[in-house]
């Protein structure tokens, strides 16, 4: 037998399918979060499989290996999240008994403008300094300033100069070590101040490591650390994205041997430290201990809860915060009401975020970019083209100024609600700054056009931009390359696709788990010797995908080596990519007349491993199917499937609902690839009694006194599939 799959067998090419759809609906890649490592001891992991020597009674291994076919590997997932803590109520505070400061009388006052000292005796100093190298020494230069024993500088003078010196952290150190380096004669002494106003100038230059060396220092030398230099402290390792040294000094800060208290600064910093953690229990036990010693929320705090509570798709937590700020007192301010409807788009409610930017409007907050930014993504994903135009317009109105995130995401929005013309008079300008305020296109705003063209399937148009992009010196992204190939694919222009995609990996393209999915796609729409260019050019990057295609068409491979080597592609795919993978690998069977058998076993594989677990809804009275998520090929083999259980229900006398529904969507976006109607077709061709619903659009019906009949009819399930 052969080991490839047989091309004389391949069907004619039907209609494009939306099996390569993955790409611009997966979502987006995932922070990394490290996991625990498993302890050496461990025996192996549960998804690998390994074989035990035969015994009398069978072993663990062998009792768990069953199991252990059922699972795929993880892939580098956010870490599991703790268990779940009801959301408080808001804190309720007694308001007979005054509320207690938080604010530590250590805390130093800013000195008013008029007693500071002149700098005019020290200008040629400063001068001096500044004209230094910035790993200079400045002890001589101090010294000759400053001569001793006569004219030591006084606290106002150091302090001074540690302030000029601020923007240059290796100056301020040099100072530092100066000061502390006078003789005790001298009477003078480095005191808490001086070392804050350095741990500041290290906190702007983002250098933790010296931070808390010289926070160590102060502890050996004596010197008392009040709120100020920890505040500095967890700040400073906050921006630095040492998180777990910020929670360290905090708990140090929180001990009774500190003698100091945390702030308003201290507390809004922690959270966003607990937060960026994602340790929400943590959160909100601190938020709860903090509002009960007296301490009044500010406008970071709140933006930091609801942050989180967006990153964690927790809308009570989001109706927490709004509780709270009316408990409190307080109105929105642009960045607690940019955090909130962020946080309301991650939610998936849309409507409510639209209400709060017109009452943010209504309150008289005029938005930034940012906000634009985040009304602009939940208008795309919602499909709202008519509140996008109108959003569109206010910008025009107001003149309000654009950077490139906001001018990305607006041309990305109207890929997403079919706004082709806008985008181009979008693009135009931002290709001409001159007569506009917008900044000139980068690599996103090329990709997002490009992914427009690819979306109306203007192949020529989006080829065109691609090498406009390139020739004006951009440096095209895998999105990029990845849009063109599959636009060229869905224009059965194979040979283009393959060109551009050698030309990427003759300048250093690096394929990821998505490129290989679009290739997947272009493989299902190719014929002939086309197919065997694509698999050529995807052979040199993933081999086990190709083989696993090879295999597929090969009709002496048993199920258990086909399945090893499913498993083993998904294991090495990315979590997000892996069912997209099956539903390409389902059309590729279907389009190019492989064995029939092989999409029924794909979609059962893959249905074991979890990659098609919420297909199936059971209602009391309504079994329905939701085949939005699959392609068109692979939505056919599961409704095929589906079909197959129902009839050996009838045929076994199981009890079956009252009516069934199948769910492919209504597919009103501009740029779908029409599932409904490709399936519509698949239920007239097999004669299966499912009309569509005239209530839902995309959903097909049937009621048992209509399907049950037509299912006895059948001689057996495999007359669902030949249909």
């Amino acid at each position: 037998h052969s080991t490839l799959f047989p091309l004389s067998a391949m069907a004619p090419l039907p209609a494009p399918t939306a099996a390569s759809a993955f790409l611009f609906h997966a979502p987006p890649r995932g922070h990394h979060h490290h996991h625990k490592p498993k302890p050496a001891s461990s025996s192996r992991p549960t998804t690998t499989l390994c074989s035990a020597a035969p015994s009398s009674t069978p072993s663990l291994a062998d009792q768990l290996e069953p199991l252990s076919r059922m699972l795929l590997t993880d892939k580098p997932t956010p870490a599991a999240d703790r268990a779940q803590r009801p959301t408080p109520e808001p804190t309720w505070v007694n308001p007979s008994r005054p509320r207690p400061t938080v604010l530590s009388l250590r805390r130093q006052r800013r000195r008013p403008a008029a007693n500071h000292p002149s700098s005019a005796p020290l200008q040629p100093l400063l001068r001096d300094l500044r004209a230094l190298p910035e790993d200079a020494d400045l002890a001589p230069t101090l010294h000759a300033f400053f001569p001793l024993p006569g004219s030591p500088p006084t606290s106002s003078d150091a302090l001074l100069l540690l302030n000029y010196l601020h923007p240059s952290w290796r100056k301020t150190l040099s100072l530092l070590s100066y000061l502390r380096a006078l003789p005790a004669d001298a009477g003078f002494a480095v005191d808490t101040i001086l070392f804050n106003v350095a741990l500041k100038s290290l906190r702007a230059a983002r250098r933790w490591d010296e931070a808390e060396r010289l926070a160590l220092d102060m502890l050996d030398s004596g010197v008392p650390l009040d709120n100020i230099t920890y505040s500095t402290l967890i700040t400073a390792a906050r921006r630095c994205r040492q998180f777990a040294k910020a929670v360290e000094w905090f708990e140090r800060m929180y001990s009774p041997a500190s003698g100091v208290l945390p702030d308003e600064v201290t507390y809004s910093a922690v959270l966003d430290v607990y937060a960026q953690l994602r340790m929400k229990e943590e959160v909100l036990a601190l938020f709860d201990r903090a509002r009960g010693s007296g301490w009044k929320p500010d406008h970071v705090a709140f933006a930091v809860l609801a942050k989180m509570f967006g990153e964690a798709g927790d809308y009570d937590g989001i109706q927490f915060v709004f509780k709270e700020m009316r408990e409190v007192g307080i109105k929105p301010n642009i960045f607690v009401y940019n955090a909130l409807l962020e946080a309301l788009g991650k939610t998936g409610k849309p409507g409510l975020a639209r209400n709060l930017f017109e009452e943010m409007a209504a309150e008289g907050v005029e938005p930034n970019a940012r906000t634009l930014t985040a009304v602009a993504k939940i208008y795309g994903r919602a499909r709202w083209g008519r509140d996008a135009l109108q959003l569109w317009d206010q910008m025009r109105e107001r003149k309000i100024p654009a950077d490139s995130i906001l001018c990305n995401t607006l041309l990305s929005m109207c890929a997403d609600v079919g706004l082709v013309a806008e985008a181009e008079q979008l693009f135009e300008e931002m290709k001409n700054p001159d007569l506009t305020d917008v900044p000139q296109p980068d690599k996103w705003s090329y990709t997002a056009m490009i992914n427009i063209y690819g979306s109306i399937k203007d192949a020529d148009r989006a080829l065109q931009l691609f090498v406009e992009m390139l020739q004006s010196g951009i440096e095209a992204n895998i999105m990029s390359y990845t849009i063109v190939i599959q636009c060229l694919g869905k224009a059965n222009r194979i040979r283009d696709a393959v060109e551009v995609l050698e030309a990427g990996l003759e300048r250093g393209l690096k394929p990821d788990d998505r490129l290989c999915g679009c290739l997947l796609s272009v493989v299902a729409l190719s014929t002939g010797e086309e197919t065997e260019l694509v698999l050529g050019c995807l052979e040199k990057f993933n081999g086990n995908l190709v083989k696993l295609i090879r295999m597929l068409g090969d009709n002496q491979v048993g199920t258990d080596e086909l399945k090893d080597q499913l498993k083993a592609v998904l294991n090495a795919a990315e979590t997000e990519v892996r069912r997209p993978y099956c539903n390409c690998l389902i059309d590729i069977c279907q389009n190019h007349g492989l064995p029939a058998r092989r999409p029924r076993e794909l979609f059962r594989f893959a249905q074991g491993y979890g990659l098609y677990s919420k297909l199936h809804i059971r209602k009391d009275d309504e079994w329905l199917l939701d085949l939005r998520s699959l392609s068109v090929g692979a939505a056919k083999t599961a409704f095929d499937d589906w079909m197959a259980a129902l009839s050996e229900r009838v045929t076994q006398g199981q009890p079956l609902p009252q009516s069934f529904n199948v769910f492919t969507g209504s597919s009103t976006h501009k740029f779908a690839q029409g599932l409904a109607s490709a399936f519509a077709a698949h239920l007239e061709e097999a004669a299966v009694p499912f009309r569509p619903s005239e209530s839902q659009v995309g959903s097909f019906v049937s009621s048992r006194v209509e399907l049950v009949p037509w299912l006895q009819t059948s001689s057996s399930s495999s007359r669902v599939v030949a249909g």
